[in-house]
């Protein structure tokens, strides 16, 4: 796949089944992640990669999380089956260092980058994923179980494995005129 092509015609695929990336194909994707922009060279990330007895483990910081928020039993089982909507999370944290030159959102956006070169390295090799975030991001049981600090960032958890839907071949470029200015 041509790296222009790639890039341009990325989607995120929700429906996701085994395999899970391995060995150097997983090795690839976190290598990707590493070479996110890093202003500073702070290297302000950290991957927990979830799998195989991980996700029964996640599911279960998720179930327990979802019951200290007092929340429905339909909202607590939809939070205990989250982790089984693909056969490998990542977790990435943005590891912010504080009081530094550069700027704690800066950390945060280089994190961020990461976990966009990890789902594009996974599609260059076959497998596919989709970045997602929300609450669980802020809940202190869910940051306290990835070892985050105060100033540190859960800026999603990145599902992959082999996308189980055929993708759209018919891709229409989308229209940047609303999104850009020349200055």
């Amino acid at each position: 796949m041509d790296a222009l092509d790639l890039v341009v015609n990325r989607r995120s695929a929700s429906r996701l089944a085994e395999p899970a990336p391995a060995g150097e194909v997983l090795e690839n994707i976190l290598r990707a992640g590493m070479r996110a922009p890093d202003h500073g060279t702070l290297q302000p990330w950290r991957f927990t990669v979830i799998e195989k007895a991980g996700r029964e483990r996640f599911s279960q910081l998720l179930e327990s999380a979802a019951r200290q928020d007092q929340m429905d039993e339909k909202a607590i089982e939809k939070a205990k089956q989250s982790p089984f909507r693909a056969p490998m999370i990542i977790t990435v944290v943005a590891h912010c260092q504080e009081n530094h030159k550069v700027p704690r959102w800066e950390q945060v956006v280089s994190a961020g980058c990461a976990v966009m070169a990890m789902q594009m390295a996974a599609v260059a090799q076959g497998f596919n994923g989709i970045w997602r975030s929300g609450a669980w991001t802020e809940h202190p049981a869910v940051r306290e179980a990835f070892q985050c600090r105060e100033q540190d960032a859960i800026v999603g958890f990145l599902y992959l494995g082999t996308p189980q839907l055929k993708a759209n071949t018919t891709i229409i470029p989308p229209d940047t005129t609303p999104f850009v200015r020349y200055f």
